[in-house]
């Protein structure tokens, strides 16, 4: 990361292998508020994903630790087939318990200012279709539609892009 952000008691770092399993828990406790239903078991084990994403060479998970504890993940890469200069978010989460604190603005910040650093033009991402609320989020930060990829009847998911240099 080209810094580290620091916002009072808030720093926004490289995540630890140690911190895999705090990870995994934040990010059950922010899906499971955008599930009517409780959060589904697809069969994914999270804290196995998170440690290989932690562990990844090609790509990044940043968290944002408030007093100590991780308040907010984000993971994100370059993909293998993707255009070049594209980044693709693949998670971001902040904390429920920590909403409305600034922590999601802060985070995605310090995802932009990677993504520039590493020459990336433009970043995309997907969102629960049913998640209004990162929905709003994202639209207020600047993302829009992905046009490549237009939402399909049935889809779960919605397909946004973001141009990281604001174009």
């Amino acid at each position: 990361m080209t810094s580290d952000h620091v916002h009072a008691p808030r720093v926004i770092r490289t995540a630890l292998p140690a911190e895999v399993e705090n990870i995994a828990a934040l990010h059950r406790r922010a899906r499971s508020t955008y599930y009517p239903d409780g959060l589904p078991d697809d069969g994914t084990d999270w804290t196995a994903a998170w440690r290989g994403a932690v562990a990844r060479r090609d790509g990044q998970v940043l968290c944002a630790v408030e007093a100590g504890e991780i308040v907010g993940i984000a993971s994100f890469r370059a993909l293998e087939d993707g255009p070049a200069g594209t980044v693709k978010l693949f998670q971001f989460h902040v904390d429920p318990g920590h909403w409305g604190a600034g922590i999601g603005r802060a985070l995605h910040a310090a995802c932009v200012e990677q993504w520039q650093a590493d020459g990336r033009r433009t970043a995309v991402l997907d969102v629960h279709a049913g998640n209004r609320r990162a929905q709003a989020f994202y639209a207020r930060l600047g993302w829009v539609p992905d046009p490549d990829h237009p939402a399909a009847e049935g889809d779960h998911h919605l397909y946004l892009r973001f141009a990281v240099g604001g174009e």
